[in-house]
Formats: structure tokens, C-alpha cells, sequence
């Protein structure tokens, strides 16, 4: 039985997702990738390098610069067998970014998608699929607040998170602001959240297609991995 490396290298469907952490990539593996695998599309998380060692195992974890982003895309698009693609929060991103004077959007969707068409066009890959997530990871676990709080057990807390969610038309639209970001809400109302255990094991249980189904701009990102295979 060929190992899992080998059926990445033997693969032409192969998709390499650069995940800002450990969150990320857990959602990938637990997530994305068994999605994807039923449709012969293969996902592999990189985690983004935050420090260069020469002698000894890099640091991983955290998008620290766009020069160090940008690198890590070049090295995983040395695989000519590859789609690049990414899973960075756009919170702060956009901050980092060299072209952000040029964002422009009367809203989150619109601004986000126009950092990514820019963004592409800085990589200049046809290969290089970019995404962005509104505004982090944590906005996906709002898709159902009951599963937030059962998850966390403290299910009579689900009415404060639904309060949250019931301001906005989508868990994507939760803002970016440090003090209400869709984390810090969540670490505000139960104490013991932790963002590499919890957030991936309640966006599990939600499951993929109700996230889709609210979350339109990760939907988009999907859809543009779907019509890979047939390409």
C-alpha cells in the first residue's frame, strides 16, 4: 500500500493550503481534506514559517510578515504538480499587505475579494488560487451557536452567542476590530476556550456543508477547488 506522501507525489489533484496555524490545519485534515478526498481532490496544510532556522527546525505558526508569506507560496509552487491556495485570516493580513492603500469595497466582501485579486496578482501564478478568511477562523463556529456552547458545556450560554450572531447577516461579517473579533467574543463569554482545540472540534461537529451554507465567502473558495478535478 503506497503511504500517504506517495499519493500526494503520484497525484496530479493535488492542493496545497497554506494555513496560518495549527487551528488551520487541524480544520484541513479533520475537515477540507476527507471533503475533497471523495471527489479526488487531495488537501495538504503547510503551516506558514514565522522564523528561518539554519541549523534545526523552523518556526511555524502565524503570519508575521507578507514577505515571509509570499515566500512560503513561491517554495510550495516549486511543485508543478500543485494548486496553491491559502487559509489566512484577513484580519491583519490586510494590514501586512504592501498594496493595501489600493483595497478599496463598500464592504468586507467586496474589500476582501478585491485584496485577493491583488494579492493573486502579486504572486502572478495561474496555479495560485488565494483566500482569505473573513474575518478568522473562529467566524465559522458562529454558524451555530448551540453547538458553540455544547461543545464547550455551558449550554446555557447559547443565548449570548446568539445575540452575537443575530446582529449580523453572516458569522463572515463578525468584525475585525481587536476587541469584538469573533475569538475574543468567544473568549469572553467562556473562559476556557482554547483556539487549537475548540474551534476546529465545533466547526466538526457543524459540519461543512452547514458552514457553506452560511459563510458565502468560504463557500466561493470551495467552488473554485471543486472545478479543479474536471479542469
Amino acid at each position: 500500500m503506497a503511504s500517504e506522501n506517495t499519493l500526494f507525489v503520484l497525484t496530479k489533484n493535488k492542493i496545497l493550503i497554506l494555513v496560518e496555524g495549527l487551528t488551520e490545519e487541524k480544520f484541513v485534515k479533520d475537515i477540507v481534506y476527507p471533503y475533497f478526498q471523495s471527489k479526488g481532490l487531495y488537501c495538504i496544510p503547510k503551516i506558514a514559517t514565522t522564523k528561518m532556522v539554519k541549523n534545526g527546525p523552523n518556526f511555524k505558526g502565524g503570519i508575521v510578515s507578507y514577505e515571509k508569506t509570499k515566500k512560503d507560496i513561491m517554495f510550495l509552487l516549486e511543485d508543478t504538480n500543485a494548486i496553491v491556495t491559502t487559509m489566512i485570516d484577513y484580519y491583519g493580513f490586510s494590514n501586512l499587505v504592501p498594496f493595501r492603500d489600493s483595497i478599496k469595497g463598500n464592504n468586507c466582501f467586496e474589500r476582501v475579494k478585491f485584496t485577493e485579486v491583488l494579492f493573486k496578482k502579486d504572486i502572478n501564478s495561474d496555479r495560485f488560487i488565494p483566500y482569505l478568511q473573513l474575518h478568522e477562523f473562529e467566524a465559522m463556529t458562529f454558524v451555530s451557536p448551540k453547538e458553540i456552547a455544547n461543545t464547550m458545556v455551558e449550554i446555557s450560554k447559547e443565548k449570548q452567542v446568539f445575540e452575537i450572531k443575530s446582529h449580523f447577516n453572516s458569522p463572515e461579517e463578525i468584525n475585525d476590530n481587536p476587541e469584538t473579533i469573533p475569538s475574543r467574543r468567544l473568549k469572553n463569554i467562556f473562559k476556557s476556550y482554547q483556539k487549537t482545540l475548540h474551534g476546529p472540534l465545533i466547526t466538526k461537529r457543524i459540519g461543512i456543508e452547514a458552514i457553506r451554507k452560511e459563510c458565502k465567502h468560504f463557500n466561493d473558495w470551495l467552488e473554485k477547488l471543486e472545478i479543479l478535478k474536471s479542469e
